[in-house]
Parts: C-alpha cells; sequence; structure tokens
C-alpha cells in the first residue's frame, strides 16, 4: 500500500510539474488593479495599436515618449502574453494582443500620468492579479 500511496504522489507531481511547464510569464506585478512592470511603474497601451496584429504603431519620437515594455521578452509567452517583434527587431511584450509602454513623464512607481493623454488614446492597463500559478 506504501508504494501505491508513493506512485499516486510521484505521478500528482510530475503532472503539477508538466502543467507548469511552458507557463506564461512576464515581468510585471498587480497593484490596486493596475499592472506594473517588477520595478512598479504602470504600463500602457496604444488606441492605435491594433490587437493581435504583432505590431506596434508607436516608433521613432513616440517610442522615445512611451518606451516599448521589453523587461524579459526572451522569456516564454503564452496565454494572453505574447512577444512581439518590433519594426527595428526588439522584442515588446504584449497583452491579450496589445503592445504594452511605458510612460517617459512618469517619475516613480505608481505615477500614471499617461492615462487618457493624446486625446484619450493612452491607457493605463487595469486586471486584477492572476491566480498565482499564471505569474
Amino acid at each position: 500500500m506504501t508504494r501505491f500511496k508513493h506512485a499516486i504522489a510521484g505521478i500528482a507531481l510530475a503532472l503539477l510539474l508538466a502543467a507548469c511547464t511552458g507557463m506564461p510569464y512576464a515581468p510585471v506585478k498587480y497593484t490596486n488593479g493596475l499592472m506594473t512592470s517588477n520595478s512598479g511603474m504602470t504600463l500602457y497601451t496604444f488606441d492605435k495599436d491594433t490587437a493581435g496584429s504583432g505590431k506596434s504603431a508607436c516608433a521613432g519620437p513616440c517610442a522615445k515618449n512611451w518606451p516599448p515594455f521589453t523587461d524579459g521578452a526572451g522569456d516564454q509567452s503564452g496565454g494572453d502574453w505574447t512577444v512581439i517583434t518590433r519594426d527595428d527587431g526588439s522584442k515588446q511584450w504584449a497583452y491579450s494582443g496589445k503592445p504594452l509602454y511605458l510612460w517617459s513623464k512618469d517619475q516613480k512607481p505608481g505615477d500614471r500620468t499617461g492615462d487618457g493623454f493624446l486625446n484619450n488614446s493612452w491607457h493605463v492597463v487595469k486586471r486584477e492579479a492572476p491566480p498565482p500559478t499564471e505569474r
């Protein structure tokens, strides 16, 4: 009977590890319903980006003001998380198909001065923290 219990425990552990393999990871945190970088800087989306296109509409001077969120872009994507390749070849995180950006005018963690900027075309990413297995 003990061998049986050990076998079941081993199978359960193997299934758990298999489920965790390939789990999506993006270097983000969730604070008060907002998505931030691990350093606490607010993340934004841009209305001119087409969800799921794999492209960013923000380049050149736009990308200087709205730096693409690239932290850990070599990490594995999955689920709602994807990594897109920008026109310059760099990688950028996208959530639910929308590329993510930082705002150069946000000075400290928690700032969200870019929300509604440029005729309300920039938005903070709002989402409650996912279950621990998704992070």
